[in-house]
């Protein structure tokens, strides 16, 4: 073989020129093979035998709730605070951000971390999309004699936790909660309902109720994805 710098020959087992003493390239050295595309995203597939369990998420939620109960009405006064501050904006991030913090309560055992409602925003773009949706779609349902309105409400009710969760675009998670909610679709648009009456119960005591009946509503969701999904290891761990 010859050296490509100064062209003398060297041995066939050399690594550098014996002349200049440069490495020599070796043409019998393989080339790193290159790397083959990630796979893409599987489809969320929901469980078959998924069913809603409203009074068990409910209950389970107050408990947890009442484990830290000044400390989730001041969460969901700020989530209130800043989401209305630019509706639709930054409801979506700030709704990722609530479960954040539900889902490291819940696997920590630790008292709620208010700086978590902030790493919302980290998914804001799709948070923002699909708030933007999902209020398009439950306006106009809710235009058409309001009941079409409560079940787009239910059908997307799990959308920011596959957002968070499963890491899926706005589109693809809202069709994972679709599909999700549609293998028992009475249960869960009754599960929408009770947490509606719920949070109605809570703004006719003054709204101060809300500081209390929100988080339940919120913690119940998550406790329902739990027991039917289950989170990535990620997913609440920092």
């Amino acid at each position: 073989m010859y050296c490509h710098y100064c062209g003398a020959q060297a041995e066939a087992t050399a690594e550098r020129c014996p002349v200049c003493a440069q490495p020599l390239q070796r043409s019998d050295i393989p080339s790193t093979p290159p790397q083959p595309p990630p796979p893409p995203a599987q489809p969320f597939i929901p469980p078959p035998t998924a069913s809603a369990q409203t009074g068990k998420w409910i209950s389970e939620a107050w408990e947890i709730v009442q484990s830290d109960l000044p400390m989730f009405a001041l969460l969901a006064l700020i989530v209130a605070a800043i989401g209305s501050c630019v509706p639709i904006i930054l409801q979506g991030a700030m709704s990722v951000g609530f479960h954040i913090a539900i889902i490291k309560k819940m696997r920590t055992g630790r008292p709620l971390d208010l700086a978590d409602c902030f790493k919302g925003f980290d998914f804001l773009v799709p948070a923002l999309v699909a708030a933007l949706l999902i209020s398009i779609f439950v306006t106009l349902g809710t235009l058409a004699c309001i009941i079409p309105g409560l079940i787009v409400h239910a059908a997307y009710q799990f959308t920011y936790l596959f957002i968070l969760d499963k890491r899926l675009d706005f589109w693809p998670a809202m069709q994972a909660s679709l599909d999700l909610v549609k293998t028992d679709f009475t249960g869960f648009v009754v599960f929408a309902l009770a947490l509606l009456g719920l949070n109605i119960a809570g703004a006719l005591m003054c709204f101060v109720g809300l500081l209390i009946t929100v988080p339940i509503s919120v913690v119940a969701v998550t406790l329902a994805y739990r027991d039917l999904v289950g989170f990535e290891p990620q997913t609440g761990t920092v």
